[in-house]
């Protein structure tokens, strides 16, 4: 699992950063939290807000920080969700069972984090 935070280096981009970190060590997850400044990486994931929680390069959180119980459950929710994809579909192969037929040959849906 990747976890980032994005902005522009403000204090309230500072706080959820910090309160990231709290949660994930709360949650006693061996991930590092990574603190992303570069404005082009919000761009490119299409948002025009920050803060952004991103956790597998997808937002799940953005704007003003949440408290920490919110921060805590975009998480568990994006692990949970991550591991059961990765479980049923992937099988570390790069070819998604899960994906619409369209979308095979793509690749994986999980962006290699199977």
């Amino acid at each position: 699992m990747k976890i980032q935070v994005l902005g522009s280096g403000c204090p309230t981009c500072k706080k959820l950063f910090e309160q990231t970190k709290q949660v994930v060590k709360d949650l006693g997850l061996d991930v590092e939290v990574e603190y992303i400044t570069d404005i082009q990486k919000i761009v490119e994931m299409g948002m025009m807000t920050s803060p952004i929680l991103a956790v597998n390069g997808k937002p799940v959180l953005a704007g003003l920080p949440g408290d920490l119980e919110k921060i805590s459950d975009v998480i568990k929710n994006s692990f949970e969700s991550n591991g059961s994809e990765s479980d049923k579909c992937c099988n570390g192969k790069g070819n998604c069972d899960c994906e619409p037929e369209e979308n095979k040959n793509s690749g994986c849906s999980c962006g290699g984090n199977c």
